[in-house]
């Protein structure tokens, strides 16, 4: 198979298997399965309320499923001892939305954190790597010293991207990543997802609403509905009869995306 990123492996990565989450009476994902491949770059869509960040939040270990199983790395997460876990943990990078940075901290302090948590690194040697990562997502080195709350919107996203690449992970989670930017932020960000992930050969799990993230750097998309997952190629989804994906894709901001592309697509918005 060759995507964006050239020629993708076979290797599954992440594997998802009859998963069932709820919360009381109401079921999130109803049997759900799932691979992720190897060096791919896998869109989650869906529905308010369907259960995209959960399912990212169960792979990554911050949410408990009703049962099912999530094998990553090739190893079944829920047999694991806590060490174990950990250093599974390690090989992941997590962008959550708007960056989830420390209010008190510094950006570099942020980037810091994974790297004093899980490494034996002296403090200067720290530092070094924490400021080579924040000029890895675009910042200047000046932004090292901020706090967030000094920072934009897609500043405090770049600052989070580079505390998530922290420890060098094989893995990137990246939920709602565009949300809150404009057209041009969302496409310089969409733009610098795609350089790191062709550099670093990562593989992305990627949940989003933007249309144009799909178009521009997604190998294959899943589509939550009914609590269960739809994957495929941009074109496979279109051509599936469901009702949501239906008037997710068929839409005109859809249409525009997938047919005119980023551009076109955001001259439909207002």
């Amino acid at each position: 198979m060759t995507g964006r990123a050239g020629t993708l492996g076979h290797e599954v990565v992440i594997s998802v298997r009859g998963l069932v989450t709820r919360f009381g009476d109401h079921v999130v994902h109803d049997r759900l399965d799932l691979d992720v491949r190897r060096g791919e770059v896998l869109g989650v869509v869906g529905g308010s309320g369907s259960g995209k960040s959960v399912l990212l939040k169960a792979i990554v270990g911050l949410e408990r499923p009703s049962a099912g199983r999530i094998v990553l790395f090739g190893e079944e997460v829920s047999r694991l001892s806590l060490r174990r876990r950990r250093e599974l943990q390690e090989r992941c990078g997590v962008l959550f939305q708007d960056g989830a940075l420390f209010s008190s901290l510094s950006v570099l302090e942020n980037v810091a954190v994974p790297l004093n948590e899980h490494t034996d690194l002296a403090p200067a040697l720290i530092d070094q790597v924490a400021r080579v990562k924040i000029a890895q997502v675009g910042l200047a080195p000046g932004a090292a010293d901020k706090l967030p709350a000094q920072l934009s919107g897609g500043m405090r996203k770049r600052a989070g991207l580079a505390r998530a690449l922290a420890l060098d992970p094989e893995i990137l989670f990246l939920d709602e990543p565009t949300a809150g930017l404009d057209p041009i932020g969302a496409a310089a960000f969409d733009e610098l997802i795609g350089y790191l992930q062709r550099g670093l050969g990562l593989t992305v799990f990627m949940v989003t609403h933007d249309l144009d993230s799909l178009s521009a750097i997604c190998d294959r998309v899943a589509a939550l509905v009914d609590g269960r997952l739809v994957v495929g190629t941009l074109d496979e989804l279109r051509r599936t009869p469901h009702p949501w994906i239906e008037a997710y894709f068929g839409g005109p901001r859809g249409r525009a995306a997938l047919e005119g592309g980023p551009a076109l697509a955001a001259a439909t918005v207002g």
